[in-house]
């Protein structure tokens, strides 16, 4: 018998539903692009808020291309794009998130700052116009999720759920409950994580969750070795690669997710623990500061032309550039 989330609503009221669940989303950035892409090819009805409206052409821009890049991959066809792209919509109005049954917090701060004002400030706007059974998820991975639930009215009903990047390949959702969040409120995302075809990794409060406490000391220590002069990039990325069986190597890894991401990630995680493994590299802080950003900027430990990722050859203390200095 084929599983409908509704089944697993908090209470009563969500299950005399007829079956049409909806999904709101606050801020389609790159990332909110890709979870929009996944709970509307699951079948689900999706509506985002940003902004202003150049924002949101900006992101049905941004799913367009990202599913092309998909099927040009053979990983979907033109009818699946048709199908998703129906079942996406678009606004600045918060109104609009009314008759969700969840709404996902995605926004994409310049800058990681204590207590995270604009996203708390988020949650409560939410909260205004959905119903009282609507589970307010924030997809921050290095914010303790007690931080934004604490001014709502029913803060049982925040939970922190972590997507990661690539979000349709990547097997498993981390939820991250806070001290307040119910088992009703836990068992209804689980069975959400399920219906997008993911597994479950369960984390009890803790910034950071598993995934990003475990990458940043990685990368900040590949990028030590780096300047020691112990190996190259490619050759410290092979390693991780061939030896022990990784996706992508750390830098690689750290180009993919963007270097001014990952230094908010290790601001976050910097503050909040107080430990010198999450202090962000120098060097990772010399290329944000040169606008070496990673695979999006065309340039980071790597470079990129047309999609192809190319071995730097210039010395580390150019970041890797050929610069001829007189």
């Amino acid at each position: 018998m084929e599983e409908k989330l509704e089944d697993y609503a908090l209470n009563k009221s969500l299950q005399s539903k007829t079956g049409n669940i909806k999904v709101g989303l606050v801020g389609c950035g790159s990332m909110g692009q890709e979870i929009a892409i996944l709970i509307s090819k699951s079948g689900i009805d999706l509506c985002f808020v940003e902004v202003d409206e150049e924002r949101v052409e900006a992101a049905f821009k941004g799913i367009k291309e990202q599913i092309d890049k998909i099927i040009s991959h053979w990983g979907m066809t033109t009818s699946d794009k048709r199908a998703i792209l129906s079942r996406i919509k678009g606004t600045t109005d918060y109104k609009k998130l009314k008759d969700c049954s969840v709404v996902i917090e995605a926004i994409n701060s310049r800058k990681w700052v204590p207590n995270q004002p604009v996203r708390r400030e988020v949650f409560k706007q939410v909260e205004e116009v959905v119903s009282d059974d609507c589970v307010l998820i924030s997809n921050a991975s290095t914010i303790v999720i007690s931080d934004l639930a604490i001014g709502l009215k029913r803060p049982s009903r925040a939970i922190g759920v972590h997507f990661i990047s690539p979000v349709l390949r990547t097997r498993i959702i981390e939820i991250n409950r806070c001290r307040n969040t119910t088992e009703e409120t836990i068992l209804f995302v689980k069975r959400f994580v399920k219906m997008l075809g993911k597994e479950t990794i369960n984390v009890f409060g803790s910034p950071g969750n598993i995934s990003t406490r475990l990458i940043v000391p990685m990368i900040n220590e590949a990028c030590g070795l780096l300047m020691e002069g112990v190996s190259t990039v490619e050759q410290i990325d092979k390693t991780m690669k061939l030896g022990y069986g990784m996706q992508r190597g750390p830098f690689t890894m750290a180009d993919h997710i963007g270097l001014d991401k990952l230094t908010k990630w290790m601001e976050g995680l910097y503050n909040e623990y107080g430990d010198i493994k999450y202090k962000s590299s120098p060097l990772i802080r010399r290329m944000v500061r040169a606008g070496m950003l990673g695979k999006k900027s065309g340039e980071g430990f790597y470079l990129y032309k047309d999609g192809v990722k190319i071995e730097k050859t210039g010395s580390i203390f150019s970041l890797g550039q050929n610069l001829h200095i007189k």
